[in-house]
This record gives C-alpha cells, structure tokens and sequence, in this order.
C-alpha cells in the first residue's frame, strides 16, 4: 500500500516559515489578487488566498471588480499595482470573462510582481536561469517529492498534460531534477505503455479516472495534480486513488496532496518577490 504524500501537512509547514520570515522584513509583503466577476470557483479560491495571505503575515491588497469591467479599465488597475511600492505581488485570478485578453492582461503585470511565473519574461528565466519565482503548482509538487526524499534524477518521469500552467513547466522542474521525462497528452497513441514506463507519474489533465492500476508499474510514485468532481459531485483527481494506491510507493490524496501546495507555494513567492523589492 502507498504512502501518502500529504501536502496539507508541508504547506502548514511552509507557511509558518513564510510568517516567521514575513514578520523579519522592515515592510510587511503585499498580494494584490484581482477577481473580475462572479465566478463561484473563483470566488472560492479567492477567499482561499485571503486565508492564506492572513496566516502568512502578509498584506491582502487585491480587489473585487465587476464582470462587465472593461479590458482597458483592468490593465489600467494592473498599471497602478505595478507602480505601488505596497505591492509584491500580482494575481489576477483565471478564467477572466471573455471579453477579456487574458494573454494581454497576463504580459501586462510587471515580471518583478508576477508571482504566478506566467509572464513570458519569467517562463523564459526559468528555461535558462533561476528565476525570483517559481510556477506554484509544478514547484509545490517538487517540494512535495524533495520532503519525502524523493529525487527524480535517473528516473524515468512521465507528465500527462502540457498545458502552461502545470504539463511544461513541470517537464521543466522534472528535468532540472536531473530526470528523464517523457510528456503525453491527447494526441499520445500508447498513453497505457508510456505510463508503464513511469518510476514518477505526474497526472494533470482532469478527467476523472484517467489513471487506472493497469496504467501504473509496481512501486511507481504517483502524483495527482487535477481536481475534478466525480458523477456523485465529489472532490478527485485523474487517477483511480483506491486501486493505484496498492501499486504505488508514494502517492498524492485528492484533495489534500498538491492542492494546499499551490497556495503555500504562492505566500512563498510573494515572500521571494518582497525580499527582493527591499533589497
């Protein structure tokens, strides 16, 4: 039976540390997250940040604004954030209503406040060098596997999904570890075999049950990034967790694995980017 990887445990962990640290600063960092509309998955992750940014001894400056607020009128809002020397940080929370550019809005926070790490300028650091801050959910798995000793160097590690946020910087991160990595995605015609392959499978692509035990080799190590809601409305991952878990030698709880990762991972950047600031 797996061992769990319990993220909820490592993020309390790493906050306290982010509050420890927070507190020593001459100015307390700033988040200014920005939520246009209504959107009650939204609304709730919002209300998960100002949790967080409270825990964390760190200034909530973010705004709640309409959704039928203009393109201009935000990047106008992001201008002014980008100059408030109060402001570490800038998160505008995803998706934005459609009348929106949200590669626009995304290009238009200042690199140095991009604590997301979606800006081409910090995707393009992390390529190359080693940039202030790190994409919150790939690096929030790499501490994961770093607590529990887990290196990725000579195994053989296999991402299902590539998308901005999770697949490729966690290719990224994977390789850094000195892994091997292997990215699958919908057009992957042997997704079974390139799974079986995997000494670290790392699922992010939400659909529930994608990840089934005939899909994972003994012993493998299994992360599961998504979160879906199954036909009876509750909470899971891509992977089949009661049957994979008598495969596997390590294993990610939905929720409770990478989710509280993120968010803890984020109140770090923030920490990172205010150090920086006060420099």
């Amino acid at each position: 039976m797996a061992q769990i990887l319990d993220g909820k445990a490592l993020a309390k962990k790493i906050k306290e540390q982010v509050a420890a640290e927070a507190a020593s600063l001459p100015r307390r960092p700033g988040l200014a997250v920005i939520l246009v509309g209504e959107n009650p998955a939204s609304q709730v992750y919002v209300r998960g940040k100002e949790k967080d940014c409270e825990e964390c001894g760190i200034l909530n400056l973010g705004c709640k604004i309409p959704a039928e607020t203009s393109e201009e009128e935000l990047l106008r809002i992001i201008a002014e954030m980008n100059a408030d020397p109060a402001v570490d940080g800038i998160l505008v929370q995803l998706p934005l209503p459609k009348h929106i550019d949200e590669g626009k809005v995304l290009r238009a926070i200042s690199p140095a406040k991009d604590v997301d790490c979606f800006h081409p300028e910090n995707v393009g650091e992390m390529m190359v060098g080693d940039p202030i801050c790190w994409p919150c959910t790939p690096f929030g798995v790499m501490e994961l596997l770093r607590e529990y000793g887990i290196s990725a160097a000579g195994k053989h590690c296999v991402v299902l999904g590539r998308s901005n946020i999770v697949g490729k910087p966690m290719t990224l991160l994977l390789l850094r570890d000195n892994g091997t990595v292997t990215v699958c995605h919908s057009r992957t015609p042997d997704l079974k075999e390139q799974c079986l392959k995997a000494d670290i499978l790392v699922a992010a692509v939400g659909k529930v049950n994608l990840v089934t035990a005939d899909m994972v080799k003994e012993g493998a190590v299994v992360i599961d990034v998504a979160m879906n809601r199954n036909e009876a409305g509750k909470l899971c991952g891509d992977v089949d967790y009661v049957a994979v878990a008598e495969k596997a030698s390590y294993i990610t709880p939905v929720p409770g694995g990478v989710g509280p990762m993120t968010r803890a991972v984020l109140m770090r950047n923030v920490l990172a980017a205010a150090k920086d600031h006060q420099k």
